[in-house]
């Protein structure tokens, strides 16, 4: 059976269209926090492929969503390369900070062995998929992986990479150059152990100025792409910039090889089918909060978003991952919204 996801970032229009939501496997499902709670680390719940697997396969069984997205995180790659990483409860990822030359010095090329599990998961889930169901894999985008790896977890505006790219602009350099080299050899891999296409996350693009964004974000995601297609010429790529502005969200939708960009909840969906749509695909952009809260607000805003993109081609999601407190019914209402546009 045809994949609607697929044929739409192949450039087809669908009354109505293909849907899936970021973070998709999480919180807001009970059978999730389920076998969550059979794993005390984070970090191992990820790296054990029985349960990545099942928990990939959860919302789809669940929903049917047109794309399933691998059940994993973005920090697997500094863990690969060395650094130390950890998980701790209600306090989000903590990381080795990376300070100084010595620190970076440390690091090593990516140990695709630590990857393993993860390979070994995407052959497990490809074996249970419906046929009509794609299967995205992804990985973060340089800029926001180097912004954990300097700051140790998440800061606000990501203040402490910002500064140690301004003031150790060699060694960032470096760094950055280091994360696309990883980035090319992991997303290969996934595209080889068989998921359909990858979405590159660059969760904090947006707390970049513009020269800034194009050394740190635009560069590293084109040497990716063509890093990437080099070895699989026919990948399929989707570029999330979480934060980026119109012009900048113009920049990556003519980049060769991105076969659709991701909006996020700020985006005005008029101005995306104005600007964007006639370049490439797009998906997005629903606020999260406004599935928390179903009803009437949740219908005009899909209403909204439909009104303005559902005429070119164009991926249902959210403009943000979906959050914890999400009733299930809400999910369900969406779906109704969205599938019956056809």
């Amino acid at each position: 059976m045809s994949k609607k996801f697929l044929q739409t970032l192949d450039g087809q229009s669908f009354a109505s269209p293909a849907i899936w939501m970021m973070r998709q496997a999480g919180r807001y499902l009970p059978e999730y926090r389920a076998l969550r709670a059979t794993e005390p680390s984070f970090l191992e719940f990820c790296y054990c492929p029985q349960k990545a697997a099942e928990v990939t396969l959860q919302p789809i069984r669940r929903f049917d969503f047109d794309a399933a997205i691998l059940f994993s995180d973005i920090l697997v790659v500094p863990d690969a390369l060395g650094q130390k990483v950890s998980f701790e409860s209600g306090e989000g990822p903590r990381l080795d900070p990376i300070a100084n030359a010595q620190d970076l010095a440390r690091l090593t090329e990516i140990d695709m062995n630590k990857l393993g599990p993860v390979l070994e998961t995407i052959e497990r889930v490809k074996g249970e998929l419906p046929a009509e169901t794609a299967f995205l894999g992804f990985c973060g985008a340089p800029w926001t992986v180097a912004s954990y790896m300097i700051a140790g977890k998440g800061t606000k505006d990501q203040e402490p990479a910002r500064l140690f790219a301004y003031q150790h602009r060699d060694l960032f350099e470096k760094l950055i150059g280091q994360l696309v080299r990883a980035s090319v050899t992991y997303l290969v891999a996934q595209l080889k152990a068989g998921v359909d296409g990858v979405q590159i996350f660059d969760s904090w693009s947006g707390t970049l100025p513009p020269a800034e964004f194009e050394r740190w974000c635009l560069r590293p995601l084109r040497e990716i792409v063509d890093g990437v297609r080099a070895q699989m010429p026919e990948a399929r790529i989707i570029a999330f910039p979480r934060g980026a502005g119109g012009s900048h969200l113009i920049e990556v939708a003519k980049i060769p090889g991105v076969q659709a960009v991701g909006l996020d909840t700020a985006v005005d969906p008029v101005w995306a089918a104005r600007e964007l749509q006639g370049i490439k695909p797009v998906q997005g952009n629903l606020d999260p909060l406004a599935l928390v809260a179903g009803g009437a607000a949740l219908e005009e805003a899909v209403g909204r978003i439909m009104g303005a993109l559902g005429g070119k081609p164009y991926v249902f999601n959210l403009g943000h991952g979906i959050v914890p407190q999400t009733p299930i019914a809400h999910v369900e209402q969406l779906l109704k919204l969205v599938r019956k546009a056809g």
